[in-house]
């Protein structure tokens, strides 16, 4: 593994007092002062990744398989600096009894005196939670080198903490984001709460989300996929129900069709938006006046009779959308427009995947000083939008790219000026703004019967 994902990230402003021991050339156990931070192997269709997407995580994490010494990652694994042969054990009070089997190019002997320490801290989000949760952390450790009397290794995940809530500064903002997870029953991740929270904004979950997908978060699912007549499980989130589900979040807000009940005391408004309803729902057939007439009456029953709410035209309540009916007029408008957007989504994720694999939009973060393939599709991107001269895509991202970059991020509001001192380093946030831009534009094309 050659680079980790470092929670605390700033390890140069941290000072340490040297105990004056080193790893180097000890054959007996020792104290060492450490500086300890946590990685993480990253998974596919994760809510959140630090650098943006699973191709990037799994590069800075070196593939997060294996330790350097070819051990597969386990739970107590370490990354320590060269000085320390694979095999050592480190007892780090309040955290475990460890074992040094990977190295990391950030892993070092601090000039202060301390060590540097990384701890894996497990696979997927709950790891990269764990990870974030850990931060950076100063202790004083005994270190058994191998060919001395060692401790039992002991350690256990479980003890540190992995908030769901710390991943969400690093979840991509759009309505496409639930279609790339599927959180499942019995875990607890970036993906459940942000399932949950979708669930929650649109009626279905009444609990706060938590990051834990239970009982209750199954039952919300399992409701709203009953609404959109859905047959998917509910012991998680498939690609369709995600679509649909982003679909009606995006409706959220919407008001009903009707608004109140319709016979034929009803004011002509009312009616008229009966009739289009109706017509929408294919059971009305005539022209949308605001009179309340025999085919808008028996358009009404066979709807009633359709959907379970009368059995035969002569029972009370036959032919008028009282309370009961226009609760499931509402619902099944609804669901006919949710299911016509959820086809969208799809095709857009599709297409989504397909640019990403063309390297025509982005995949991950990008700062000044990086280069390659990654930064000519910014590059590229950029240029569309009138930010930065064809004759600049070079393939390194410097002055000049930050440059458009900031002024990109002004024009979009992700910032107020172009001297914010995150103007120009390419965040989720950017990189969510131009690949949706770029979705939709080819998306609108191929509608238009043009190819990508």
């Amino acid at each position: 593994m050659n680079t980790k994902i470092i929670a605390g990230f700033v390890v140069s402003a941290l000072f340490l007092q040297p105990l004056g021991v080193t790893a180097q050339g000890s054959t007996d156990a020792f104290e060492q002062e450490f500086v300890i931070t946590a990685y993480y192997s990253p998974l596919p269709n994760q809510c959140c990744y630090v650098l943006g997407s699973y191709e990037a995580d799994m590069e800075l994490n070196g593939e997060g398989v294996t330790g350097a010494d070819g051990t597969k990652v386990y739970p107590g694994m370490v990354a320590a600096p060269k000085s320390y042969a694979f095999g050592t054990r480190i007892d780090l009070p309040g955290i475990g009894i460890v074992t040094v089997h990977d190295r990391g190019g950030a892993i070092q002997e601090l000039s202060t005196g301390a060590h540097r320490l990384d701890i894996w801290a497990g696979f997927g989000e709950e790891g990269l939670a764990r990870a974030l949760a850990f931060g950076v952390q100063e202790v004083k450790a005994k270190v058994y080198p191998s060919g001395v009397t060692q401790p039992a290794e002991s350690f256990a995940l479980a003890n540190l903490p992995s908030p769901a809530t710390r991943l969400l500064a690093y979840a991509v903002s759009d309505e496409h984001v639930l279609l790339s997870l599927s959180p499942k029953l019995g875990e607890t991740s970036g993906s459940a709460l942000l399932l949950q929270r979708a669930l929650r904004d649109t009626g279905y979950l009444a609990v706060e989300p938590s990051g834990t997908f239970g009982p209750q978060t199954k039952e919300a699912l399992a409701a709203f996929q009953k609404d959109m007549h859905l047959e998917d499980s509910s012991e998680i989130l498939s690609l369709r129900s995600a679509a649909f589900l982003a679909a009606l979040h995006l409706r959220k807000n919407s008001e009903g069709p009707i608004g109140e009940i319709v016979d034929a005391s009803s004011k002509g408004s009312t009616i008229a938006a009966a009739k289009r309803t109706l017509r929408f729902l294919g059971y009305y057939r005539g022209q949308t006046e605001i009179d309340f007439n025999d085919a808008l009456k028996s358009a009404i029953t066979n709807f009633q009779k359709s959907h379970g709410i009368i059995n035969s035209d002569t029972e009370a309540g036959a032919g008028r959308i009282g309370p009961k009916t226009l609760k499931a007029v509402t619902l099944a408008w609804r669901q006919k427009l949710v299911a016509a957007k959820a086809e969208k989504l799809l095709t857009m994720q599709k297409l989504k995947q397909e640019l990403a694999a063309q390297r025509k939009i982005l995949t991950r973060t990008l700062t000044v000083g990086d280069e390659g393939a990654d930064v000519v599709t910014l590059q590229k991107l950029l240029a569309g939008r009138s930010h930065l001269s064809e004759k600049r895509i070079t393939g390194y991202f410097g002055e000049e790219t930050k440059r458009a970059v900031a002024e990109y991020q002004v024009a979009m509001g992700i910032l107020d000026t172009k001297n914010h001192p995150s103007a120009g380093q390419v965040g989720p946030r950017t990189i969510s703004l131009l690949n949706k831009e770029e979705v939709r534009k080819i998306f609108l094309r191929m509608q238009s019967g043009d190819t990508i």
